[in-house]
């Protein structure tokens, strides 16, 4: 079982020989329970992913490295059970694919291209995984339930043993420094926002965040 103490976004991550293999920059958890399941981790070396497949037109650095190859990690380090040459051969978190043309969007295509537009191709962003779990990210959009009200965008993930315990908001009007948001209030989630269940007595005890020094 792996010591999986904390996950930071944006801490060091390490192939099993200590080299650097990139930055943490988010975590995929189950949309039921928020159970971890992957991270996602970029090199920012930008020696990752540049070899292109058949079904994408850019160049990704990002890659998923499943939770269990993830030997342990704390707040500032992840440290990987695989080589970085296994790293670098994991899928791309992103891949990018035509979609199909019309004839009349094609013949509009055209027409940009001549009259100096830049014509971009249809393309469509595709994430390497299952429908059932989301992905976690520093700047989504905490949401106060279904009132169109934001609370916040997370800043980072709180993680003990394994188990995800809460995010930490960065306030957006209804505070004035980072607050933690505990699991148990996360009522939905989706790759476009969290959504918090809370009402005015909850909101006011929310603590502020301290990293600890």
């Amino acid at each position: 079982m792996a010591e999986l103490s904390d996950f930071g976004l944006g801490a060091e991550v390490v192939a099993s020989d200590g080299t650097r293999a990139g930055r943490l920059v988010s975590v995929l958890v189950e949309t039921d329970g928020l159970v971890p399941r992957a991270v996602v981790v970029q090199d920012d070396s930008s020696t990752v992913g540049k070899l292109l497949a058949a079904e994408r037109l850019f160049i990704t650095d990002e890659v998923v490295v499943p939770i269990a190859s993830v030997v342990s990690a704390t707040h500032e380090l992840v440290t990987l059970a695989l080589s970085l040459a296994e790293v670098r051969s994991l899928p791309p978190y992103l891949s990018y694919r035509f979609n199909p043309v019309s004839l009349e969007a094609s013949v509009l295509k055209e027409g940009e291209v001549l009259g100096g537009a830049l014509g971009l191709p249809n393309t469509e962003q595709v994430a390497n995984k299952p429908a059932g779990e989301i992905e976690i990210e520093n700047g989504e959009n905490v949401m106060l339930g279904q009132t169109g009200h934001r609370l916040g965008r997370v800043h980072d993930v709180l993680f003990d043993q394994g188990t995800m315990i809460g995010v930490v908001i960065r306030p957006d009007g209804f505070f004035k420094q980072d607050v933690v948001l505990p699991a148990r209030f996360i009522a939905r989630a989706d790759d476009l926002a969290l959504f918090a269940r809370l009402d005015e007595s909850d909101i006011a005890n929310l603590q502020p965040f301290r990293e600890d020094k």
